[in-house]
């Protein structure tokens, strides 16, 4: 087999799944609704449920649905049969899963739920299956064909029923007002959940914070800043924040000022009441802050405990320790 050719199966396989994706969106109809309604108001557990690739499937709609606030696991239908199936509970709900809506140890599960009165959402290819008929509430993900060029591999189904998983997900994100503060808190061991968990004093810049008169000389001020790392001079009069300077202010009146830059005190071109954040916030809180007001640095507000710097100001933090991800303007 060439380069091209190569390059032409695979193009083939993505645009087919593409298209097995689009063809979703006209599907999302009442029944995806009473869906997601029906797993939003789930008192107990989501248990989803499948067989072979339908299965794997499952296990990764069960962990994405569990990660976004909606309690969910994945039983295999023959663990059911030798003691799982005491794991579920009428309240619980099962969101069961066979491309074909005729997968034999599937369907054998469904009496036994049906038995225990647990509602079932079901996922097939076809309305028409005998899936189908089982469910309360039925999805269907059918495609024009299958990606491979025998048409035999499951390949746009599994991928198209992956999406839909992902689309309830989402929805019910939404329904569930579900926010980052609760992400965090189910994914406490991760970089992005410690990041949301964090507060500004955690990744705060404290030492050698460079604090200037309102008086001082330009020509002061701008060592300063150059010695420093963080771009910006904090305005201080009586111990209390009255402005900042940063990096940028200084270039302008360097251009604006000329000669008369290097006598011009600092309150020239200072910016009064600086936008400022609470140590105890959370870091997040800071990137939505300098993200809404186009900023890079915030000052840090808060009773110091370090006897020598204005009792107001405890410390500075700037885009880069907050959430990746977030846009920011420099």
């Amino acid at each position: 087999m060439g380069e091209n050719t190569i390059i032409q199966r695979a193009a083939e396989c993505l645009a087919c799944e593409a298209s097995a994706i689009e063809a979703l969106i006209p599907r999302v109809d009442e029944a995806f609704v009473r869906a997601v309604e029906t797993i939003r108001e789930c008192k107990g557990k989501v248990v989803v449920t499948g067989v072979g690739k339908s299965g794997h499937i499952g296990s990764k709609i069960a962990a994405t649905l569990a990660s976004t606030g909606t309690p969910a696991f994945f039983l295999n239908p023959l663990d059911a049969y030798h003691g799982d199936l005491g794991m579920l509970s009428p309240e619980d709900l099962v969101l069961a899963i066979s491309y074909s809506g005729a997968t034999e140890e599937l369907l054998r599960f469904m009496p036994l739920i049906q038995a225990k009165g647990i509602r079932i959402i079901g996922i097939s290819g076809s309305d028409e299956s005998l899936l189908a008929r089982y469910s309360d509430i039925h999805l269907c993900v059918g495609v024009a064909r299958e990606a491979d060029p025998l048409n035999l591999i499951p390949t746009a189904s599994t991928t198209a029923t992956l999406a839909l998983g992902d689309a309830l997900a989402c929805a019910l994100v939404e329904a569930k007002h579900f926010q980052p503060s609760d992400f965090a808190e189910l994914h406490p061991g991760g970089d992005l959940g410690r990041k949301l968990l964090a507060k500004v004093e955690d990744v705060m810049f404290t030492e050698n914070l460079p604090f200037v008169g309102p008086e001082m000389p330009l020509s002061e001020a701008i060592e300063i800043v150059t010695k420093g790392t963080l771009g910006i001079c904090i305005v201080v009069e009586n111990e209390a924040l009255v402005g900042i300077i940063t990096d940028g202010d200084i270039r302008r009146a360097m251009m604006r000022l000329g000669q008369d830059f290097f006598a011009t005190p600092v309150s020239a071109i200072m910016t009064k009441n600086p936008k400022t954040i609470s140590k105890d916030a959370k870091i997040v809180e800071a990137g939505e802050k300098m993200n809404h007001y186009s900023i890079h640095t915030l000052v840090v507000v808060g009773p110091s405990a370090v006897s020598h710097q204005p009792s107001d100001v405890v410390g500075i933090i700037d885009s880069f320790s907050c959430l990746p991800g977030t846009r920011f303007y420099h």
